[in-house]
């Protein structure tokens, strides 16, 4: 009892301590689900109408779409710029087909098997003329060519690994077309249901028709906006205001974007840089006259292109250096070019130019000794079946196409394939060889060749005008401490011209671009940007090709919604749009009363003759460079002979005019022609159907996070 006196006596503070743990232990389940919740959203590559989109998930769509390109091609990898464009490609694709699904689950749209089966019958598909089952006579798809090889590949599983592998590549790209192809039967059902929606009228189509074929002929007297100096139009505060919240849907923006103020500067050669260049080229130039064999030369230059040794046709060489193989002599070496396209300096050896074939016939028989290989070689020259010889030593010898492109962009090749391809070359119709290679024989015959091309072996020194270590830590440490020196915006732009830098802006970045102000390498500073605070100065920035300097100034976040008078590009069109209307009353003030061209040219009006006038295209007038549709819509409305009611406020100018002559075209009105015309025309402005699905679908794009 007394131990519980204790305890009462203490109540308050035992009741402190109590909620104080449990506020902790609340405290930290919250933390654990926080930090939980941010995990996940660190993974999020984006959503689409409400739902998700996880990084691994987008990432598996990314390279599949990846592995078709490059199967498709014959591409081993894609540059930096073609697969930023495949994740643009694969998002974009990604969120119409997210939207399009959703519309279509609520109208209850599917794709049947049978009408996936009805587009592979026909065959026309764009999309299936990127698969193998194409048919070479017809030149259309082959549906049984599929059906054939979806059979082999369910062998396949179970057959040797090497075949197997090559089977599931065909099955990849097939089974993604398949799926782009239900998505694209999906979007054309959609499309085809709200084209139903669009209707034309006999009425419509009746004034259609005189709008495109009732023609005027005028005297036009323009007075353009321009006769009228800027600085004699007052616009007032009020003015801007008025017109802003009469145009404010126009500035209405669906994503958040930034504004930046920066600074760029890209490290160069020095002139030590080009001097150390200049004599490492005179050492390759006196190597590749001196040398028989180029390839060690080629080696050390740490040329880009590189030596194989055989003989290629123009497209394996970069366009700057194939354009130039047919001025050099056999034997001799270029001077060195510098090419500033691609900042890099070049020197060419060629050691051979001849007609070779583009595409040549083999077959072959490979064996381990010499003996076997003599008996070959004997059999098939004496004339023997070079399948059944063949099939004796466990091989088919049947009969293969080889191409140029197949072989000659390689990045390295040993002595026995370049042996190879010289045979396959330089061999004619029917010539056998038994080429002699660092493992087995090889017993080669050619059957046909096509396509004679000039073929050039040559080596080529195609080395980037670098700048040293030296050079780019000197221009680092000088942009260091203009950074450190200038740490707001203010500071920036009073001191980089001291230092020879420029401060620039970009408008509107955007978290879906791959770049800060078109610079390459830029993540970091994408990620740093979209968590920044107004006014705040960025972290120096190594990007590029590693061979540029950034900082920049988060200047303005241009949140979702309509963008405010205040925003510099906004009140920039505002005052355009309120000077134009000034300039047009002080026009329209000058020439009341006036009744006839003679009087507007008294008045300062620059006169023409417009002809063939319709309603349903705009006027271009000449005196002011611009079209101008309420100009045709005025002189329809006005009788022949007569002058026009009131002054016309156009696009760059205020117009009268006096219609000389009405007539109609010689042409015959068909309802249904033009019933159709109109319906079509519906169905271009509904096209923007997509757009404001993509506005409702509420997209977020948190891709500059990952990629």
């Amino acid at each position: 009892m007394a131990a519980l006196g204790k305890i009462r006596s203490k109540g308050i503070i035992l009741i402190g301590i109590i909620g104080f743990a449990l506020f902790a232990f609340i405290a930290e389940e919250l933390f654990r689900s926080c930090d939980s919740a941010r995990n996940e959203q660190r993974q999020q590559v984006g959503e689409v109408l409400g739902d998700k989109v996880n990084v691994q998930d987008f990432q598996k769509l990314v390279d599949e779409y990846t592995n078709v390109i490059k199967m498709t091609q014959g591409r081993d990898n894609l540059t930096d710029d073609e697969l930023n464009q495949v994740k643009d490609v694969v998002w974009n694709t990604f969120v119409q087909n997210e939207i399009i699904n959703k519309e279509a689950e609520k109208l209850g749209l599917k794709v049947t098997d049978q009408e996936l089966q009805n587009v592979l019958i026909e065959g026309t598909n764009p999309m299936l003329m990127q698969t193998p089952f194409v048919n070479q006579q017809t030149g259309r798809f082959d549906a049984n060519m599929l059906k054939k090889f979806l059979a082999e590949y369910k062998q396949a599983q179970t057959a040797n690994p090497q075949m197997a592998e090559q089977y599931q590549s065909v099955y990849n790209l097939w089974t993604f077309i398949e799926k782009s192809l239900r998505q694209q039967i999906l979007a054309q059902k959609y499309q085809v249901l709200l084209a139903g929606c669009m209707l034309s009228n006999p009425v419509s189509a009746k004034m259609a028709f005189e709008g495109e074929n009732q023609e005027s002929n005028i005297q036009l007297a323009s007075f353009p906006y321009s006769s009228i100096n800027d600085k004699k139009v007052t616009i007032t505060e009020s003015d801007l205001k008025a017109k802003y919240d009469e145009l404010k849907p126009r500035f209405k923006q669906y994503e958040e974007t930034r504004s930046i103020k920066y600074v760029d500067y890209q490290v160069v050669p020095s002139a030590a840089d080009r001097s150390a260049l200049n004599k490492s080229v005179k050492e390759y130039v006196a190597s590749l006259n001196s040398s028989a064999d180029p390839s060690e030369v080629i080696r050390k230059s740490g040329s880009s292109v590189n030596y194989l040794g055989i003989p290629q046709t123009k497209e394996a060489f970069p366009s700057d250096i194939a354009s130039r193989l047919d001025s050099m002599g056999v034997g001799s070496v270029s001077s060195p070019v510098e090419n500033k396209t691609d900042n890099t300096i070049n020197i060419i050896k060629l050691i051979s130019k001849n007609e070779l074939p583009d595409s040549v016939e083999f077959r072959a028989i490979s064996v381990a000794s010499d003996a076997s290989a003599d008996s070959i070689y004997k059999a098939v020259t004496a004339g023997g079946d070079f399948e059944a010889i063949a099939k004796k030593y466990g091989q088919q010898g049947t009969k293969t196409w080889l191409t140029s492109n197949q072989y000659q962009s390689a990045p390295s090749m040993d002595n026995d394939t370049k042996n190879y391809i010289e045979a396959i070359n330089t061999l004619g119709v029917n010539q056998v060889k038994d080429l002699k290679m660092s493992q087995a024989h090889i017993i080669l015959q050619i059957t046909n060749r096509k396509g004679m091309k000039t073929k050039y072996v040559a080596a080529v020194i195609k080395k980037p005008i670098e700048f040293s270590k030296a050079t780019y830590n000197a221009a680092y440490n000088k942009f260091s401490q203009f950074v450190s020196e200038n740490q707001s915006l203010e500071n920036m732009q009073k001191h980089a011209a001291k230092y020879g830098y420029k401060v620039m802006e970009a408008s509107d970045v955007r978290s879906s671009d791959h770049y800060v102000a078109g610079i390459h390498g830029t993540r970091e500073a994408m990620k740093w940007l979209y968590d920044a605070k107004e006014n705040t100065v960025s972290p120096l920035y190594e990007c590029g090709n590693n061979d540029h300097l950034l900082v920049m100034v988060l200047t303005k976040i241009n949140k979702k919604g309509y963008r405010s008078l205040d925003d510099e590009n906004v009140k920039n069109y505002v005052r355009q749009e309120v000077m134009r209307d000034k300039k047009a009353e002080m026009i329209m003030a000058k020439v009341a009363g006036v009744k006839s061209v003679a009087a507007a040219k008294a008045k300062g009006a620059q006169v023409s003759t417009v002809n063939q006038v319709t309603f349903a295209a705009p006027v271009f007038v000449q005196a002011t460079g611009a079209s101008e549709p309420a100009l045709s819509g005025a002189v329809s409305a006005t009788a022949q002979g007569k002058f026009s009611a009131h002054a016309v406020k156009g696009n760059a100018g205020v117009y009268l005019f006096q219609v000389v002559s009405k007539k109609n075209r010689p042409a015959k009105f068909n309802e249904k022609e033009y019933e159709q015309r109109l319906k079509q025309k519906a169905l271009q402005y509904a096209g923007n159907f997509m757009q404001e699905l993509y506005i409702k679908a509420n997209v977020k794009d948190n891709r500059y996070l990952f990629f």
